[in-house]
């Protein structure tokens, strides 16, 4: 215990001797070098240790410096020297307040390194809760936040088993968890000034537009997540990712694109937890500027369905009476099921008999740099259980298609108690060579000592099946409610989905 002790004095001793000369710098995007994801082997010959050994402090990063990704968990290099590798202790330099959880993965280390920089900076030059917030807004260019990652798993064996699923393809679940990442640190990098005496901004994850796989990631080549700022408004930052990998036999005429998303962001003050205004942006090519009118375009329909909803009581009496109808028709198949269960149609089943749930208490290590639960680790856990319950449904292997427009709804806390509940909302079989699995997560904080729960996140998933599985017979049931409540949710996601127009 006595040695322990010595060991954790040392290793304080040298961390405050580090953090008195030195403070990382800024991490800007390089427009010409993408990040590299590679082994702790492959970057072993730059660095021995992370520190040098001459005892002089190595030069700064330039600012096209790469973020590093090291496949096996035990540092990334976004913050000082360039990017080279530091000891095991190294990573103690940050404040208390910085360490992310090193449960993710170590693109999202890699991703939080670069972001925790910028906050360090801040921190080292003074920059703290009692700095003032930034006065003079900026005007940047989507350029200045463009982030790109590279997953090198063809030669990489460390970084491919860890996001190898059991078929040998990407963990789905994983990677919404480095998307969630990177456009984080894509916010952090528009919001940032170069002022360090100002406090940075709170920065969450404010939803999550729909997600469309457009075909199946493999372990066998590069993977490559690119992001950018594409609008922002007042407080919030519209962010656009685009994750791409070329087919297998090379075919550079075929479309590279297997996943966009787009995220947005909303600023909120560090202290006084309102609003915040956000650097502006201005785009410069013609790409940039279509993206910048779809996005503001698109803001615009959902101020005006925000608007129409608040008059649906005034003027939708006949709205509400085809409603009623609607609800009527679903809810009488699961009335047979109550009613007359040994009449009931076989090739139907009760939403009831679909559910699945897990729980679980936020650890620390599951934390991001605010101290919260990050919205791409609740994404991670949803699509995992969605999937779950897809397979038990199913009887086979899903194939995942999409995640729908997800809304952040309430904050995620260390220590709270997480209940994942999930079940096949609806079926959608007309086309017999593509039937839909709807699948719905709900996430809800507990409190038992208040005895209260809130939903905190609600989730649609969509899956299909395998070509071979339909050949084989595999029969997909219909999904029908027992309860109002249940037909309601149907309905709003079918509307939602536009099935009804």
């Amino acid at each position: 215990m006595a040695m322990r002790s010595s060991t954790a004095t040392s290793l304080l001793s040298r961390t405050l001797r580090l953090r008195a000369t030195s403070s990382p710098p800024l991490l800007e995007p390089s427009a010409h070098r993408l990040p590299r994801v590679e082994s702790r082997a492959a970057s072993s010959s730059s660095s021995s240790g992370g520190g040098d050994p001459s005892g002089q402090e190595p030069a700064p990063a330039p600012m096209d410096s790469p973020i590093k990704v090291f496949s096996d968990l035990r540092g990334g290099g976004g913050g000082r020297g360039g990017g080279a590798a530091i000891d095991a202790g190294g990573s103690a330099r940050k404040p208390l307040s910085l360490w992310p959880g090193m449960y993710h993965s170590p693109v999202t280390n890699a991703l939080w390194e670069a972001r925790s920089s910028i906050f360090e900076r801040k921190m080292d030059a003074g920059g703290n809760a009692d700095a003032g917030p930034q006065t003079e807004l900026l005007t940047k260019r989507p350029a200045q936040s463009r982030t790109s990652i590279v997953y090198k798993f063809a030669s990489d064996d460390i970084l491919r088993e860890q996001y190898r699923d059991p078929w040998n393809e990407v963990r789905v679940g994983k990677l919404l968890e480095d998307l969630d990442a990177l456009a984080g640190t894509i916010a952090v990098k528009h919001c940032s000034d170069d002022d360090s005496t100002t406090r940075p901004l709170l920065l969450v994850t404010a939803s999550v537009d729909k997600m469309v796989l457009m075909k199946p990631l493999r372990l066998d080549t590069e993977v490559k997540i690119t992001g950018a700022v594409t609008y922002v408004g007042r407080s919030s930052i519209d962010i656009q990712i685009e994750v791409t990998q070329v087919d297998q036999d090379g075919d550079v005429q075929s479309d590279p694109i297997a996943l966009t998303a787009n995220f947005t962001f909303v600023a909120r003050d560090s202290v006084t937890g309102k609003s915040a205004p956000v650097n502006r942006l201005s785009p410069e090519t013609e790409r940039e500027k279509q993206l910048y009118a779809e996005t503001e375009a698109l803001e615009k329909v959902k101020r005006r369905k925000r608007e129409e909803q608040k008059g649906v009581l005034e003027k939708g009496v006949h709205k509400l009476g085809a409603e009623a109808e609607r609800l009527k028709a679903l809810l009488a198949e699961g009335r047979v099921f109550s009613d007359f269960p040994a009449l009931a149609d076989r090739d139907s089943i009760l939403m009831k008999d679909t559910r699945l749930e897990t729980s679980m208490i936020c650890q620390p290590q599951q934390r991001n740099l605010y101290g919260r639960i990050f919205g791409g680790f609740l994404m991670h856990r949803a699509f995992e259980l969605a999937f779950s319950t897809a397979y038990a449904f199913v009887g086979q292997r899903p194939c995942f298609l999409e995640v729908d427009h997800v809304d952040f709804l309430k904050p995620v806390d260390v220590g709270d108690f997480l209940r994942f509940k999930s079940c096949v909302l609806f079926t959608q079989l007309e086309n017999k060579w593509q039937p839909l699995v709807n699948v719905e997560v709900v996430a809800h904080v507990t409190r038992p000592e208040l005895r209260k729960s809130e939903i905190s996140n609600t989730f649609h998933f969509t899956f299909s099946v395998g070509s071979d599985a339909l050949k084989n017979g595999v029969n997909i049931r219909n999904v029908v409610p027992s309860t109002e409540e249940e037909a309601r949710r149907i309905l709003n996601r079918m509307d939602a989905e536009g099935l009804f127009d």
